[in-house]
C-alpha cells in the first residue's frame, strides 16, 4: 500500500489508556491469550525464572555514601526478593560487605510504604546531596540527604520525596522537597536549594512530556513561587539544570543548563559559581554578581563530560573547531581546558584526542577515580579498557595501561569514591559466565607484574553461581552480509557440535536503534528458558545500534531505517543457510524500538520466521509522535506530520502495512503494559485488534497480553517479570518444537 490509501484510524479509541472499554479489551485479551497458550505459572519455566529473580545468591551491587563515625565506608544497596517483592533499601559497611554472610540495616521498606500509602510503589532510585555542598555532612564525611523517586506501578513518571539518612525517615512535610507525579528532573544545588523541572502547569512541559523549564526552589517556599532560571522551547525534548562541582579535583564550581533540542542535539550553557551562589536567593549577600551563562560553542550533536579542569567533547559528526585547522572524526572523544574554552572560544583552545575510532571500533564510556580516567571501548563488539593517569593538577592525561586484546565479555567499571580513592568496582560477565564482582584499584596498573591482564584487580568479592546448566555451550561471533554488502556481526550461543539439521529451536534477538549496543552479558532467564532446553540463542548487531559508534547508528536513521531491517533479515537468512535452523524453527524477539523491528519483520518477511515476540512496541508510525514521549523520537524516525510520512515513514509502519492478501502470518505474541508511559500501549492494542479483525478466517495466530502494571520494563516486580518472561519463552519454544516435530 502507499500513504495515499491510509484510512481513517477506526482503532484510535484504544489510545484512551484507562478508559473502561480499553481496560476491558486488555483483560479479555489476557484471558484469551492464557486460554490459548496456557498459564505460564503452570508451565516448565515460571518457577525457575522466579527463583532466579528472587535468588539470595544474586550480587548485591552497592554505592558508597561516605563513611561512618568510625571511618568505615557506608555502602547502600536496593534489593528485591521473595520476602520483599517491592524491595528494601539497605546499608552495610565495607568490611561487612567482604563477608560471605553479611549483615544489612534496612533504611526503607518499599513494601511497607506501599501498604501504608495504599499505592503500588515501584522504586526508581535516589540521588544524593553532594557532601561537598552539605554543611551537615561533617566536613564531607557522609551523605545526609537524598531525593527519592517512587513510581506508581512502574511508570516513568515519579513522585519526588526527600529522605533524611541521619534520622532514617522522610523529611517532614513543610520542611521537605516533595513533588507529585510527573517526569521530574531534580538535583540538589545545595542543601536548601533544588534545581528542578517538572509539571508546573500549562507551558511547563515540552511536546514530549518532559520539563521545559528549570526553577530554583528554596526550602520552605512554594514551588509555584520558585523563580524560573532557564527555559527551552516547546518543541525541545527536555531541559535540565545541574551542578558540576570539580573543586575536590582542582577544578571549579559550575552551574550547567542544557536544552535537548532533539534526541541527539543539545545546547549547553555554563556559569562559574561562588559558594554564595549556592545559598537561597533571599540569603545571598547584597552586591553578589548575577550568574553569567555562556553558551558552549560546540556542534549541537556533540555531547560533553568533564573532570578536574578538563572538558570532554564526544563527536557525532566531523568537527573543525579552528578555521583551517584539524578536523576531528565522527566518534572521536577530544578534550581541552574547560576555562580556556569558555573564555577564548573553540578557536582559541588547544585540543587533545582521547579516542579516535576506526571502522570497527567505538567508544563506550569513561569513568574517573581520584587520579585516573578509565575508558571502555569496543573493538568489533569486543570489550577493551584503557587507563589514563591524570597529571598537571588535573589538566593532562597520559595513557599508562590498556588491554592487549579485546575480549568477548561485558565489563563494568564504577568508581567507589572518586573524591578520595582510586578503587573501583569491576564486574565481569559473558553469555555463559555468571557475573563476578571484584574490588579493583586503578593505581595497580602502574605496578610491575608478570601478567598484564586485569592487573588492577585487588580481590574477588562476590560471584553469582551458575543459574543454568551452561556445560558444553560455546560462544561464537559470526558475520552475515546485508543487502548492500555490509558485514553484520552477530553472536551465537549453542551446544558444541550442534547438529546442523535445521531443527534447532533458534531465538534471534535484535534492537537496532538509538545508538544502543548489544553485546556479551549473562542473562540467566535466557539461559534456563532457552539454552538449557537445547535452544540456540543469537544476538544481532544491526545498524541503528552503537556497536561501531555514531556512524553505525546514523546509517539506519529516518529514510535509511530499512538498513536495520535488511541487516536483521540477513542474519536470519545466514542462520538458515548455516543449517542451524529453518524458518519454522527460527523465533525472533525484541522490545520497544526492537518491538518496531519485530512488527516490521512480521509484515515484511512472514516466510522467514516461525514465531515472533513483540514487546512494548512502537507500531503506529503515523501517530507515534502524538502519543506520550513519542515526539522525542522524531530525530530517530522522522516526522509523520511532514513529507517524511509519504517519503519513507509509512514504509516501516507495521500498523499501516498489514497485507490482507497474505494467507499465513507466523504466530505472534504481543505484550505491553498499561502503565507504560513511554511507549503508549495503544501501539500494541491497535495492531492486535486490527490483525484480529482483518485476519478473521485466516491463518494469523495472534496472542496479546497487557500487564496492568509494569511501566516500559513490562513488569513491576519479580512475580510479574517471571510471568511475562515465561509466557514469552514458553510460547516461542513450544511453537518451534512443534514445528520441528512436524518436519520428521
Amino acid at each position: 500500500m502507499t500513504s495515499k490509501t491510509v484510512e481513517d484510524d477506526k482503532y484510535v479509541w484504544l489510545e484512551d489508556v484507562e478508559a473502561e472499554k480499553c481496560l476491558d479489551f486488555a483483560k479479555s485479551s489476557n484471558d484469551k491469550c492464557l486460554q490459548a497458550l496456557g498459564d505460564p505459572k503452570d508451565g516448565p519455566t515460571y518457577d525457575r525464572v522466579l527463583s532466579v529473580l528472587e535468588s539470595e545468591d544474586r550480587i548485591p551491587h552497592v554505592s558508597s555514601y561516605g563513611r561512618d563515625e568510625a571511618g568505615e565506608r557506608i555502602l547502600f544497596n536496593f534489593w528485591r526478593d521473595k520476602a520483599n517483592p517491592k524491595g528494601i533499601w539497605r546499608k552495610t559497611t565495607a568490611s561487612e560487605y567482604k563477608k560471605e554472610e553479611l549483615k544489612w540495616e534496612v533504611v526503607l521498606d518499599v513494601d511497607k510504604l506501599a501498604e501504608k500509602d495504599g499505592i503500588s510503589w515501584v522504586w526508581k532510585g535516589a540521588s544524593a546531596l553532594a557532601r561537598k555542598r552539605d554543611p551537615m555532612s561533617d566536613n564531607g564525611r557522609v551523605v545526609t540527604r537524598v531525593l527519592m523517586n517512587l513510581s506508581r506501578g512502574g511508570s516513568d513518571a515519579t513522585h519526588l520525596k526527600e529522605f533524611d539518612l541521619l534520622s532514617g525517615e522522610f523529611v517532614p512535610e513543610g520542611e521537605a522537597f516533595i513533588l507529585p507525579e510527573a517526569k521530574t528532573r531534580a538535583s540538589f544545588k545545595s542543601r536548601d536549594v533544588l534545581l528542578v523541572g517538572s509539571d508546573f502547569g500549562p507551558e511547563s512541559l515540552t511536546d514530549s512530556g518532559y520539563p521545559r523549564t528549570v526553577r530554583e526552589w528554596a526550602r520552605g517556599t512554594a514551588v509555584e513561587d520558585a523563580p524560573t532560571v532557564f527555559e527551552g522551547e516547546k518543541t525541545d525534548v527536555a531541559v535540565n539544570g545541574y551542578i558540576a562541582d570539580e573543586r575536590s579535583f582542582g577544578g571549579s564550581l559550575w552551574q550547567i543548563h542544557s536544552r535537548s533540542i532533539t534526541f541527539y542535539t543539545s545546547k549547553y550553557y555554563m556559569a562559574k559559581l561562588t559558594e554564595d551562589h549556592l545559598l537561597p536567593q533571599s540569603e545571598r549577600p547584597e552586591g553578589l554578581p548575577e550568574l553569567e551563562f555562556k553558551e558552549l560553542d560546540i556542534q549541537e550533536d556533540a555531547e560533553i563530560d568533564y573532570y578536574c579542569n578538563m572538558l570532554f567533547i564526544s563527536l557525532r559528526s566531523d568537527w573543525t573547531p579552528k578555521e583551517g585547522g584539524k578536523t576531528y572524526k565522527t566518534g572521536s572523544i577530544i578534550y581541552c581546558d574547560w576555562e580556556t574554552f569558555l573564555s577564548e572560544g573553540k578557536g582559541g583552545t588547544d585540543y587533545k584526542v582521547l579516542f579516535e575510532p576506526t571502522d570497527r571500533t567505538a567508544y563506550e564510556y569513561m569513568t574517573c577515580t581520584k587520579d585516573y580516567i578509565i575508558v571502555s571501548t569496543m573493538d568489533n563488539v569486543k570489550s577493551k579498557l584503557h587507563f589514563y593517569k591524570i597529571g598537571d593538577g588535573g589538566n593532562s592525561l597520559t595513557l599508562v595501561s590498556e588491554d592487549s586484546d579485546p575480549k568477548i565479555r561485558d565489563c563494568s567499571v564504577r568508581p567507589i569514591d572518586a573524591i578520595e580513592s582510586n578503587e573501583f568496582w569491576f564486574t565481569l560477565s559473558s553469555y555463559t559466565q555468571p557475573s563476578t564482582l571484584f574490588l579493583a584499584d586503578a593505581g595497580k596498573v602502574e605496578e610491575p607484574v608478570e601478567s598484564a591482564e586485569d592487573k588492577f584487580i585487588v580481590t574477588k568479592l562476590k560471584q553469582l553461581p551458575e543459574q543454568y546448566d551452561s556445560s558444553g555451550l560455546v560462544v561464537e561471533q559470526r558475520m552475515a552480509t546485508s543487502k548492500d554488502g555490509t558485514e553484520i556481526p552477530y553472536f551465537i550461543v549453542m551446544k558444541e557440535g550442534v547438529e546442523l539439521n535445521g531443527k534447532n529451536p533458534t531465538l534471534l534477538y535484535g534492537y537496532g536503534g538509538f545508538e544502543i549496543s548489544l553485546g556479551p552479558h549473562y542473562v540467566a532467564t535466557s539461559g534456563l528458558a532457552w539454552l538449557e532446553r537445547g535452544g540456540v540463542y543469537v544476538e544481532a548487531n544491526i545498524r541503528g545500534g552503537g556497536e561501531f559508534g555514531p556512524s553505525w547508528h546514523q546509517a539506519a536513521l529516518k529514510a535509511n531505517r530499512n538498513k536495520a531491517y535488511e541487516d536483521f533479515i540477513a542474519v536470519g537468512e545466514h542462520l538458515i543457510e548455516s543449517k542451524i535452523c529453518k524458518p519454522k524453527t527460527l523465533a525472533i524477539r525484541g522490545g520497544s524500538n526492537g518491538g518496531l523491528l519485530m512488527g516490521n519483520m512480521y509484515i515484511m518477511r512472514p516466510d522467514l520466521f516461525g514465531a515472533v515476540h513483540c514487546a512494548v512496541p512502537l507500531l503506529d508510525m503515523k501517530r507515534f509522535n502524538q502519543l506520550l514521549a513519542g515526539a522525542s523520537w522524531m530525530a530517530e524516525y522522522g516526522n509523520p506530520d511532514t513529507s517524511d510520512w509519504e517519503d519513507f515513514l509509512y514504509k516501516y509502519s507495521p500498523y499501516h502495512n498489514i497485507d490482507e492478501s497474505v494467507e499465513s502470518y507466523p504466530p505472534m505474541l504481543v505484550t505491553t503494559s498499561t502503565r507504560d508511559d513511554r511507549v503508549h500501549p495503544a501501539h500494541a492494542r491497535k495492531m492486535v485488534k486490527k490483525l484480529w479483525d482483518l485476519g478473521e478466517g485466516k491463518d494469523w495466530p495472534i496472542y496479546y497480553y497487557e500487564n496492568i502494571e509494569g511501566g516500559h520494563g513490562g513488569a513491576a516486580d519479580a512475580k510479574q517479570s517471571a510471568f511475562m518472561t515465561s509466557l514469552a519463552y514458553d510460547f516461542m519454544f513450544a511453537t518451534l518444537t512443534k514445528n520441528a516435530e512436524a518436519m520428521d
